[in-house]
């Protein structure tokens, strides 16, 4: 699921106009990373929630930033698995 949401998230980037050459999982999403500014933050954010039916606290946006594109990946995989799992 991880390679699956990371996947996902590259090809937002790149739809988003972000150049993804170079980023690995160790990428900031922030600015010192892919340099994602609140309201592109916001819109990938939109895009994984719909894609994944999860969703994002309104607090959740700041620690986004800080997140890498590993950290933000592991924790959309898990919170799908853990979806899955409450819902059996």
């Amino acid at each position: 699921m991880r390679d699956e949401v990371r996947t996902f998230v590259i090809e937002q980037l790149q739809d988003m106009n972000y150049d993804v050459e170079g980023i690995d999982d160790a990428t900031t999403l922030g600015p010192s990373g892919v340099d994602l500014e609140s309201l592109a933050l916001s819109d990938l954010s939109v895009r994984v929630e719909d894609r994944y039916g999860l969703r994002f606290a309104d607090d959740e946006s700041e620690k986004l930033a800080l997140m890498t594109v590993g950290e933000f990946t592991t924790m959309v995989a898990d919170r799908v698995a853990g979806a899955t799992t409450d819902h059996r």
